[in-house]
């Protein structure tokens, strides 16, 4: 069988035996393994003065911190110096993603093309720093808040945390530790970039993520809990196989050019069409990460106060911190709403600062029926404002989905062990890097992975 002939299992089991075969491509594969496992070795770093029974007793009694473990690879759960992963550059990142429309000499920047992107991922990589180090010490706050007990003797993740005192030398330490982690994983993520395969922070956040599945497949495993593990698959299979439709579908709106152009000194006219493809889900992850940064807040902040000495502080604390409990539905009908409001938000942000309609004028294309400029770039806001109602009800559901799950099997550990937002991240990283080997094997005239 031919390798245009091969189809399903055996012409993927094909494509990775042929992107193997070439050397450049398979140094680039074995190089972001080796990055990847770099980052293993840097996740089981843990941070001067850290109790480690203490801290396995408090992940086992905060499905929150559980959570939130998950995304760093089981580096929170160690008090790792890459506890926080990548996040602090994604924060950054999204900040200056949406000061790009704003401040006037940030638009400039981006209109400069490669060395005003350049500048602009300069300035992200400043605004990582403050962002990291005020993360790691509110991390080193509120785990030194919450007293657990170990052996009948109540202990602490960690103490001697304060900006005052005998504490501030520790303390920055820690921070510093902690700071200079993030950026130790941004950086080994550029490198997958450069000398890769894929976008190399996504997949250090998906490397994260993937650390975490084994654990939680190992509870579902334990005997008499079969039924939790089918419902575990089921539930899913559901979610990825939506978020890969969602995903890739698109509305491709037609264009056409009509340019003239010079050749021996006579001008000759050359028409062409082609599309734009609009995704349905252009926001991608980035609202449900909004989300759950709002969502979390109020109960992480009223978590503080639990155990005040006045008795309404203490009231109004914990009922600030029920409310936002994920076992209760309040918490999963805010978050919908959020999730949906932020994919509207971010999509037109986005798509705005593309400015297509002036785009397309200048390179002599225009859809028809519709006239140049203006008129164009209204149209394709209302388009994409259309469609992009289907990709924020996805989303909506797809954020709540592990609740769903949990009410309609009744079964509660569903709602901690399926993320949906993990899941959404994986299935995107994954077609990515799938798209960048399909281009790799293309250019080279071998069969792909897609059809």
């Amino acid at each position: 069988m031919s390798r245009a002939q091969a189809t399903g299992a055996p012409r993927l089991l094909q494509a990775m035996v042929d992107a193997f075969r070439l050397t450049d491509l398979r140094n680039k594969l074995l190089f972001t393994l080796a990055m990847l496992v770099v980052f293993r070795f840097v996740a089981h770093v843990p941070v001067p003065g850290v109790n480690t029974e203490a801290v396995k007793v408090l992940f086992e009694s905060t499905p929150l911190l559980g959570f939130m473990d998950l995304f760093s690879g089981g580096a929170m759960r160690n008090v790792s110096v890459a506890a926080m992963g990548v996040y602090p550059y994604i924060t950054a990142s999204i900040i200056m993603q949406l000061l790009v429309p704003v401040i006037p000499r940030l638009q400039t920047l981006a209109k400069e093309g490669e060395t005003g992107q350049n500048k602009i991922n300069l300035y992200t990589h400043w605004l990582t720093v403050p962002l990291a180090m005020g993360q790691a010490y509110g991390q080193l706050v509120f785990l030194q808040s919450r007293p657990v007990t170990v052996g009948g003797i109540e202990s602490r993740v960690i103490s001697g945390i304060g900006l005052s005192g005998p504490n501030l030398l520790p303390t920055i330490a820690m921070v510093i530790s902690m700071t200079a982690g993030t950026m130790f994983l941004v950086w080994l993520g550029e490198r997958i970039t450069e000398n890769g395969i894929g976008n190399g922070i996504s997949i250090i956040i998906f490397g994260g993520i993937v650390t975490g599945l084994p654990s939680l497949l190992g509870n579902f495993l334990a005997p008499g809990n079969l039924s939790g593990l089918i419902y575990f698959i089921f539930f899913g299979l559901v979610i990825i196989f939506g978020i890969v439709i969602f995903q890739e579908a698109q509305r491709r709106v037609p264009v056409q050019y009509s340019r003239g152009m010079f050749r021996g000194g006579r001008m000759y006219r050359a028409a062409g069409s082609t599309y734009i493809p609009l995704r349905v889900n252009m926001a991608g992850m980035i609202p449900l990460i909004f989300a759950i940064s709002i969502m979390i807040f109020p109960g992480t902040l009223a978590s503080y106060f639990l155990t005040a000495s006045n008795s309404f502080i203490r009231g109004a604390s914990t009922f600030v911190y029920d409310l936002f409990n994920t076992t209760g539905i309040f918490y999963w009908v805010i978050y919908f709403f959020l999730v949906v409001g932020f994919t509207f938000f971010y999509t037109m942000v986005i798509f705005q600062q593309q400015n297509m309609g002036e785009t397309l004028q200048r390179q002599g294309g225009f859809i028809p029926g519709i006239r140049p400029g203006k008129p164009t770039g209204q149209f394709l806001n209302q388009v994409t404002l259309r469609i992009t109602w289907a990709g924020a009800l996805f989303l909506g559901v797809v954020a709540i989905m592990p609740y769903i799950a949990a009410k309609v099997t009744n079964n509660p550990s569903l709602q901690v062990s399926i993320s949906s937002t993990s899941l959404l991240i994986m299935v995107g990283v994954v077609l990515d890097t799938m798209r960048q080997l399909e281009s790799q094997l293309l250019m080279r005239r071998y069969e792909g992975f897609l059809r």
